[in-house]
């Protein structure tokens, strides 16, 4: 049947990306039925983000239930809680994003599935690795026997990491910059806190011993 080609290659596909998941040191974490997780990600602005995610079952031994009914919903929001990626996927998947400003992004995964009653109750385990700035190479590149364009494809590929990198220090000394404004800030609050409260401490203690010598003098005692 026409069907089962596709699902061998569905098959393979999923394998293949759970095996560079592992190899590449990919983080993951549990995901319930219609549970939603975020992680934050802090990127700097005009970065490329790519994301590589499978969805599978916790305990993957024990579990007797089909995994072609999992799938996850994508969701990336931006700085200031803006859309930027919402898409449904199968158990594994790809998406890629640019930042169009910087700071912390939010990056939820929630288990969307067309039948969640076969995996009800279940815990899940959701690999995922991402990735900041241009990471891959042309792979029909690679496959030529010419050592010029190979050569070209990689000093492209550096030039990439090397944006990416500036990028990123860019973004670091803008942190900087607000870090050491809020600093100079909090510290001249600080100061002009102190001034007042030494004011009002040697304002009351003057009216305290006017108050005194007066009580003396009512009573001449004085």
């Amino acid at each position: 049947t026409p069907e089962k080609p596709s699902k061998t290659l569905c098959s393979w596909t999923g394998f293949l990306l759970q095996c560079y998941l592992m190899l590449a040191g990919a983080m993951y974490f549990d995901l319930g039925e219609q549970e939603e997780k975020c992680i934050i990600e802090e990127i700097p602005e005009d970065s490329l983000v790519t994301s590589y995610f499978l969805l599978e079952p916790w305990h993957r031994e024990s579990s007797s239930k089909p995994s072609r009914y999992f799938g996850v919903r994508a969701k990336v929001k931006d700085p200031n809680f803006e859309i930027v990626v919402d898409k449904r996927f199968g158990k594994f998947g790809k998406f890629t994003f640019t930042a169009h400003a910087s700071g912390n992004h939010f990056l939820c995964f929630q288990t969307n599935s067309t039948k969640f009653s076969v995996y009800a109750g279940e815990k899940l385990k959701l690999h995922l690795d991402v990735q900041m700035g241009e990471h891959t190479i042309d792979p029909q590149i690679d496959r030529t026997k010419s050592n010029l364009e190979v050569l070209e494809n990689s000093l492209r590929h550096m030039i990439d990491q090397m944006g990416y990198i500036l990028k990123h220090q860019d973004y670091q000394r803008e942190k900087e910059e607000v870090f050491r404004q809020v600093s100079e800030d909090t510290n001249r609050k600080v100061m002009w806190w102190a001034v007042v409260q030494t004011s009002i401490l040697l304002s009351v203690g003057f009216w305290q011993m006017k108050r005194l010598k007066d009580f003396f003098i009512e009573k001449k005692l004085v």
